[in-house]
């Protein structure tokens, strides 16, 4: 009733195109050459989305030889993969992701990343990581590479456990009720009912 999905994308700088990254317009000198904006972490995340449900990957949706694409949103991908998620009968439990670059620093827009992450895939963002590192030693100043995991659940076993732990308040609540009317003692002298006889008072 659980799915795991893993994706990875990577693009080069380019000179004369706007970056974009995780469907954030970012200022840089360079951008990302792609065939649709290139935004390498929307790629990586649309891949673990459709692996997570063996649905292929983003070139079997969106084809870079089809002139269509060109200079698409990422967004749009990323929308086809939720849509095969959820008739997977699939939602997404949380998604963490690695960005690996040299330039321009994420960690002072992570906070603002993860929150335009989370509004596109419809989840709060504390249930989207966001992680940086440098390409250090790997001659790759000149790329930005992505790495996602997201897990899924059954769209049924999460509308199950909220059924139980609804059950579970009201089996609770019954419980609270049947102790204070078997266990517990009470106040009597408020109904107007005299206390027992007691025998050993023969006064």
């Amino acid at each position: 009733m659980m799915r795991i999905g893993y994706g990875f994308d990577s693009h080069a700088f380019k000179p004369g195109v706007p970056l974009v990254i995780g469907g954030l317009a970012i200022e840089h000198s360079e951008g990302l050459a792609g065939h649709s904006d290139g935004d390498v972490l929307l790629h990586a995340i649309t891949d673990a989305l459709l692996g997570a449900v063996s649905a292929g990957d983003i070139g079997t949706f969106f084809p870079p030889s089809d002139p269509r694409w060109k200079g698409a949103a990422s967004s749009v991908f990323l929308q086809t993969a939720l849509e095969e998620v959820a008739t997977a009968g699939y939602k997404i439990v949380n998604i963490d992701t690695v960005l690996v670059l040299a330039k321009p620093k994420i960690v002072p827009i992570a906070g603002e990343l993860r929150e335009r992450v989370a509004e596109l895939l419809g989840v709060k963002p504390g249930e989207v990581g966001i992680k940086a590192k440098t390409p250090e030693g790997l001659n790759q100043d000149h790329v930005a590479v992505a790495h996602a995991t997201v897990l899924l659940e059954s769209v049924g076993l999460a509308e199950s456990s909220a059924r139980m732990v609804a059950t579970a308040d009201v089996e609770d609540e019954i419980d609270q009720v049947v102790k204070g009317l078997v266990g517990g003692s009470r106040d009597v002298s408020a109904l107007g009912r005299k206390p027992a006889f007691d025998t050993d008072d023969l006064t």
